[in-house]
């Protein structure tokens, strides 16, 4: 059975889970309400690479924290990892699971829907890419 900082989850759960649980240990920690204030209305998901068998889990709080809040979160989640070496942030049937934890507040753009952000549509976020490789003293060693 998988586990999310030693609480049983299924693969569907894991961000709600790992939310839960680093908010609970958190708050069990000098100064930790902060971090819960953070967590209230930060974006969680989960993404599992098969491939290289790691988890990562990004934390999206809101875009107004300041770079030194973020270094707060960070620090908060390095003292969760060390608190209880037994425990990992993930683990399949007891056995140590690789995990990334990404805290970020940048926002990407949104290529195509509706909502999409001026300027990113048809490829356009490409052309800079391609104008600075075919412009002319550059090599292509593709060509050769």
């Amino acid at each position: 059975m998988w586990q999310i900082l030693g609480e049983e989850a299924l693969y569907v759960e894991f961000a709600d889970v790992f939310r839960k649980r680093v908010t609970e240990l958190a708050s069990e920690m000098e100064d930790g309400q902060r971090f819960v204030d953070y967590m209230k209305d930060a974006e969680v998901t989960h993404l599992f690479n098969g491939g290289t068998e790691t988890h990562a889990f990004t934390i999206r709080p809101d875009a107004s924290l300041t770079p030194e809040d973020i270094q707060y979160m960070s620090d908060i989640i390095l003292a969760i990892a060390k608190a209880d070496l037994d425990r990992y942030f993930v683990s399949l049937e007891g056995n140590y699971q690789k995990c990334i934890v990404n805290i970020r507040t940048d926002e990407e753009p949104e290529l195509i829907g509706k909502n999409r952000t001026d300027g990113y549509g048809s490829g356009k976020i490409y052309n800079q890419i391609i104008d600075s490789l075919s412009k002319p003293g550059r090599a292509n060693d593709s060509m050769i």
